[in-house]
């Protein structure tokens, strides 16, 4: 299995070499280190790091800005690494999309489970919004299966049943999804 990959963006050497030296003791690679937020985003973009560790008070670009601007291109966990525990700045982070937040100092005890959780709850919300897609998708398909129904009941005087039995067999015939040939019906017979 492939060790996870970490980005690393804080302006201070001493601190990025520390972090760097406990991801790596870990077993985990650290495939980028940036010293500011735009140079963070850059190697986000060029690396597709697993996770990233972003301190929050960096030059250029802040790091919940950083983590921004990373999550719009390619979501993934991200834990703020900071010396300031302030409500304010937590906050700032969890609406931009960071699942972890470790203040300095920190020992690779605290750092490890951090990233564990944020990697661990990324995953529970890609699997729900993959699961509401999947629901939204079906409730299109429903809306459109119904209302092809109806127009078929409407035009033809078919029962419900005869309706649904109709699209199900243009759908065999035609090798199309039932929502396929719906929307196509609709699109073809509506009138209203």
């Amino acid at each position: 299995m492939p060790a996870v990959r970490v980005l690393v963006a804080e302006d201070e050497t001493i601190i990025r070499l520390d972090l760097r030296g406990m991801l790596e003791a870990a077993g985990l690679e650290v495939c980028a280190e940036a010293r500011d937020g735009e140079e963070a985003v850059a190697l986000a973009r060029e690396t597709e790091p697993d996770v990233a560790l972003l301190d929050v008070k960096m030059p250029r670009l802040d790091g919940i800005e950083t983590a921004r601007r990373i999550l719009d291109e390619r979501p993934i966990p991200i834990v703020m690494v900071t010396a300031y525990g302030e409500r304010e700045l937590v906050s700032r982070a969890v609406e931009a999309g960071v699942f972890g937040y470790l203040v300095k100092p920190f020992r690779e005890t605290d750092l490890l489970p951090a990233i564990a959780t944020a990697t661990a709850r990324h995953e529970e919300l890609r699997a729900l919004r993959e699961e509401a897609d999947s629901l939204a998708e079906a409730l299109a398909a429903r809306k459109a299966i119904e209302r092809a129904k109806g127009i078929l009941m409407k035009r033809e005087g078919l029962s419900e049943d005869d309706a649904f039995a109709r699209l199900r067999k243009a759908s065999q015939i035609s090798g199309r999804p039932l929502k396929v040939v719906a929307e196509a019906l609709i699109a073809t017979l509506d009138t209203s």
